[in-house]
């Protein structure tokens, strides 16, 4: 980089560098990733570094990207137990309990697979029957203001309930739920000790054993017949179990990783380790990934996604109606009774700082950009598994189609295969398997006790 650049992209890190200090200063109750100036990106781009030494200014951009500057995972107001040690015991237990599905075989251990990184290492997921997305990881979830690839959930218990009463994933009802921890002994416990009493569920006439206000069987047929109260107080347990898994999942996060490792030999100007923790190859796709590829407009900060949404033209499902994503998914979240700044959440102030970020503009077919962090266990990629291999990714940002739907974003890159393997080389330095406190990130013992 020759010394005007240099000159300018420091001034531009420096700029940047306040204004996301200043950001996540302010903005405790949400997430933001700090995405760098473009201006910085397009001389990082247009201007390869002349030799092998990192300048101050991609140091700085490295430390951006660095495990060791993640924030605490941000306060969630609407779940009053998001931190409550007590409910995260209970929602570990239900994250893996299969029976809050309707055939008492599918938890959401099921499609979220400790081993596969919190995946399911399918195209799709394929609960009580099949479902069209890909199954994106929980781990650190607790930092995403939108969730699910079309972001149709704001909160991570809003989003943790409503698989339950999903035809195509767990195909049960929040009556079934409920009832599950009211005759459960253990649940109900514990259950109890953070919530307070359970009504009383065992008078069947008031609360009957399924239903809830889904379009399947006689689900809704039920639910109706109970009063208004009854309903809310059904809804309610409900939720809490949904407050407790977020509270078990926002305690997952992902481990430093070799890249890590790396940028803190920088950091320390350690000479002598920072040859043996990448190779050259990898340290080549390091900078193509800041650099010349354009990776960083999207994919920044610790957890390498800017959790915002983009259409990267991903080729439709062959014989199936392109995804609209994004644009499908704000008129659910206006509507959603579990919304957070609804009757069941915990915010009294109605604060849901991810709703100030919303930025409608085209979003045919955009969806959230997932995480990197330990993208190789997380294949097949993007949001319905369309493409089987990182190789297969970087030769799809390679030739950047048209779009199914809307318009791509991407534009051709120029680079050459050996330039592309060591893109893809470095993506495997983000490898690491997820952290978490105690035994939370294998299975919970279940109780067998049944009340009933």
């Amino acid at each position: 980089m020759n010394r005007s650049c240099y000159r300018i992209a420091a001034w531009l890190l420096v700029v940047w560098l306040t204004s996301a200090c200043n950001a996540a200063g302010e903005a405790a109750s949400a997430y933001l990733a700090p995405t760098p100036d473009p201006t910085l990106l397009d001389l990082l781009a247009a201007a390869p570094p002349e030799s092998d030494d990192w300048s101050q200014p991609e140091i700085e951009l490295l430390r951006s990207l660095w495990i060791g500057n993640l924030p605490p995972p941000p306060v969630d107001p609407s779940n009053a137990v998001a931190d409550d040690p007590r409910a995260a015991a209970l929602g570990h237990r239900l994250f893996f309990d299969k029976r809050l599905s309707a055939n008492n075989q599918v938890a959401c251990a099921t499609c979220h697979l400790p081993e596969l990184y919190f995946t399911d290492g399918l195209p799709t997921a394929h609960g009580t029957h099949p479902n069209p997305r890909h199954t994106m990881t929980i781990v650190g979830a607790a930092y995403a203001p939108w969730l699910l690839w079309d972001g149709h959930k704001e909160s991570l218990w809003a989003q943790a309930v409503e698989p339950i009463e999903a035809i195509d994933e767990q195909g049960a009802t929040r009556l079934h739920a409920v009832h599950l921890m009211a005759n459960d002994e253990r649940y109900r416990r514990d259950y109890e000790a953070i919530f307070g009493p359970l009504p009383a569920l065992d008078d069947y006439a008031r609360f009957p054993d399924s239903g809830g206000p889904v379009d399947f069987l006689d689900y809704r047929e039920r639910w109706e017949t109970m009063r208004p109260d009854d309903q809310d107080a059904a809804t309610r347990v409900f939720v809490n179990m949904g407050k407790s898994i977020a509270a078990y999942e926002r305690l997952i996060y992902p481990a430093p990783a070799r890249f890590d490792q790396y940028v803190r030999t920088l950091l320390d100007e350690d000479t002598e380790a920072e040859p043996t923790t990448l190779n050259p190859d990898e340290i080549a796709g390091l900078r193509l990934f800041i650099g010349a590829a354009g990776c960083l407009r999207c994919h920044n900060g610790p957890l390498f996604s800017d959790f915002q949404f983009h259409n990267t033209g991903v080729p439709a499902i062959a014989g199936q109606t392109p995804d609209a994503g994004r644009s499908s998914a704000l008129e659910k979240l206006a509507i959603d009774e579990f919304r957070c700044a609804g009757a069941f959440s915990d915010d009294l102030m109605d604060d849901c700082p991810e709703l100030e970020n919303v930025h409608p503009g085209d979003l045919l077919g955009a969806f959230r950009t997932p995480m990197l962090r330990n993208v190789a266990a997380t294949a097949p990629f993007m949001h319905a598994g369309q493409l089987a291999s990182l190789s297969a990714v970087v030769e799809h940002y390679k030739l950047a189609p048209t779009a199914a739907i809307g318009k791509s974003e991407l534009n051709p890159l120029e680079l050459d295969a050996r330039q592309w393997r060591q893109l893809e080389a470095f993506l495997l330095t983000l490898n690491a398997p997820p952290e978490a406190p105690g035994q939370f990130v294998g299975p919970a013992a279940l109780s067998s006790n049944s009340l009933r």
